[in-house]
């Protein structure tokens, strides 16, 4: 057993690294291994995602009828992207903790390349002034949720190996350099929410890996300075933050898709008005089936389904850390960590952007928002901390 260590300090033996080497990604196959180790984290995520079906099929049923004339059109999609996630997850969950680090560098060279794709002609896809999209044929692909993915298991890899130094300032700084960069790509997309969500995993992982507090203020005032000043430069995003601070002042501008949220909510009082049953689907609430389904799920569900939504994220998030305390090597701890920070995070985010506690962001809720790439990456997430979570249970 792993010997007892500080929450904001994992300090293990770093270990070699190996080149990428599919031969030696696994030290066995078994099926049911993973499921075997964490039902509880698979287990969460599993109701989850059928709740989240269930939410893409009631809340697309009138948008595609009135764009395609197929009510089931994005339903369908939801399921084919789900049966992808699957299969890569389970593909994900056999990985050894030699196959995971050996991918850490090459899927961050991928991830990177298909993040600046997006401005070659042909393969970039605009959509609402935005930039964030390439088109594989009739698919569609977020490079913003394949990045978030790549930068946690670069610093985990790079974090471990430095981790006897990481109080030094010095070794911080191609950390930050690089998730600087990553952050000012995602800005002129622009995806201010993608942005955010690498600062935060960024800075949980250095609190993780027993970095200096100090050190963590100063920069963390600097990466705060800068994203109020990239908030201020863009005048929808002060629109956005004016919404925020007062939406009943635009309650036909800005703030209308805050206010409808509001009213979701509160219809839903504390038992939901029932399953299907949804006023503010009928196109009065822009993005119900994607950055506000939360806001659908307290409609019909009331503040009991919200609560037990919440309460299955705080699952994952207290199993992932706990896998991330057990494991015995710095880069699989580490990598648990920002996995779990990654889905946590952004769920909470997500949820405190549609209650009107934080200004909107424009993060998908995962499991439960449509979207193709935001469920493939979400299922990655939980079959690499299955395969961490089963190492867990070998000792």
């Amino acid at each position: 057993m792993p010997s007892a260590v500080r929450p904001n300090q994992i300090r293990f033996a770093p270990t070699r690294s190996a080149g990428v080497d599919l031969k030696t990604c696994f030290e066995r196959f078994e099926l049911a291994a993973p499921l075997r180790a964490e039902p509880w984290l698979w287990g969460s995520a599993a109701v989850l995602i059928v709740f989240g079906l269930m939410m893409v099929l009631d809340t697309t049923y009138f948008l595609g009828l009135e764009k395609t004339g197929n009510p089931f059109y994005f339903f369908e999609r939801q399921l084919m992207n789900l049966a992808v996630g699957i299969a890569v997850m389970a593909l994900m969950a056999q990985f050894s903790l030699r196959g995971l680090r050996s991918i850490a560098f090459p899927l961050m060279v991928f991830a990177t390349l298909m993040l600046l794709a997006v401005w070659v002609p042909g393969l970039g896809v605009v959509r609402g002034g935005a930039r964030r999209w390439l088109r594989a044929g009739p698919i569609l692909i977020e490079p913003s949720e394949l990045i978030k993915l790549a930068t946690v298991f670069f610093l985990a890899r790079y974090l471990s190996a430095h981790e006897e130094n990481i109080r030094d300032p010095k070794f911080l700084i191609p950390a930050f350099a690089v998730v600087g960069v990553l952050a000012i790509i995602l800005l002129r997309q622009p995806d201010f929410g993608a942005a955010v969500m690498l600062t935060l995993v960024l800075f949980t992982m250095l609190f993780a890996v027993g970095a200096q507090a100090k050190h963590l203020g100063a920069a963390g005032s600097v990466a705060l300075l800068a994203l109020v000043v990239q908030a201020a430069h863009k005048a929808y995003r002060m629109r956005r933050l004016s919404a925020f601070l007062n939406p009943w002042r635009t309650a036909q501008g800005s703030g209308f898709q805050l206010i409808q949220s509001f009213i979701a909510f509160g219809a839903g009082g504390g038992w939901g008005v029932g399953l299907g049953a949804s006023r503010q689907k009928m196109f009065y609430l822009p993005q119900a089936h994607n950055d506000f389904v939360f806001a659908v799920c307290g409609e019909e569900f009331g503040v009991a389904g919200a609560l037990v939504v919440i309460a299955l994220f705080i699952i994952i998030l207290v199993r992932g850390m706990h896998i991330a305390r057990c494991e015995a090597d710095s880069f699989g701890s580490l990598l648990a960590v920002g996995l779990t920070a990654l889905l946590s995070l952004q769920a909470f985010v997500n949820m405190a952007v549609v209650t009107g506690l934080v200004p909107t962001k424009g993060l998908p809720l995962p499991f439960l928002s449509y979207g193709g790439t935001s469920m493939v990456a979400s299922l990655v997430a939980v079959g690499v901390l299955m395969a961490l979570g089963r190492r867990s249970g070998m000792r």
